[in-house]
């Protein structure tokens, strides 16, 4: 099985772009795919599908799953206008959660017949990756029964606050948009939403929770660390 994963950071860069850029790759994986299925490349000439985890962080943005719900967003059109924030309906899984600078997101491409054809699965690996990542500053990440991403203290409806959202979608497969760190973010622009559609839940950063500022390079290269690990797979910057 392949299990080399190219890592690339895109650095900040527009929500449609990234999509955009994401949907290219899946599509280039589901074509090869398709063409061993249907037996129409030669025997040794098969092309193997990539792996890729993609880093970066985006400008202002309310983004809605596809299961999601409009009045999850508290602002209208001329609201999000004044306050420079944009909107987007993906085809992701999930609600509605905010993207902006401070956060570190990535977005896995993974070829899951490589490695395991569970969804279910493959989002408990991706909370775990996060979970080791935030146990090196300390912080203890946990799940919360029935709701997707990793918390800080689910156990206590009082405190129970989400630091890390996720949503993804799969073709044939293939994975594509991931998850949403809060690292260094701005927790007031959550203020504007429902996020991920939970009313009586807050949401945390590592800054807010360590008092200080962390480096998002640092970050990502301890979840690159412990993707390794947690997938079995050898990491290759790009």
């Amino acid at each position: 099985m392949n299990k080399k994963i190219h890592t690339n950071d895109l650095g900040i860069i527009d929500y449609q772009k990234a999509w955009d850029y994401q949907e290219q790759l899946l599509q280039e994986n589901v074509c090869i795919k398709q063409a061993l299925a249907k037996g129409e490349v030669p025997a040794g000439q098969a092309k193997e599908t990539t792996h890729y985890l993609l880093f970066c962080a985006h400008p202002h943005i309310y983004t809605l799953g596809k299961s999601g719900h409009m009045e999850n967003l508290l602002l209208d059109d001329h609201q999000l206008q004044d306050k420079g924030i944009s909107f987007a309906n993906t085809n992701r899984g999930g609600d509605i959660t905010y993207h902006g600078p401070g956060q570190v997101v990535g977005y896995p491409i993974l070829d899951l017949e490589h490695f395991f054809t569970d969804i279910g699965k493959y989002l408990r690996f991706l909370e775990e990756v996060i979970i080791r990542t935030l146990a090196d500053y300390g912080i203890k990440g946990d799940r919360s029964a029935g709701e997707t991403g990793v918390w800080l203290d689910p156990q206590d409806p009082a405190r129970a606050r989400k630091i890390c959202a996720m949503g993804v979608r799969c073709s044939r497969w293939v994975t594509m948009h991931g998850f949403a760190l809060n690292v260094n973010t701005d927790l007031n622009y959550f203020g504007n939403i429902v996020p991920c559609g939970i009313s009586d839940k807050k949401v945390a950063s590592m800054h807010e929770e360590l008092g200080h500022e962390v480096s998002e390079a640092e970050v990502k290269s301890k979840i690159s660390k412990y993707f390794a690990e947690v997938f079995e797979a050898e990491m290759i910057m790009d």
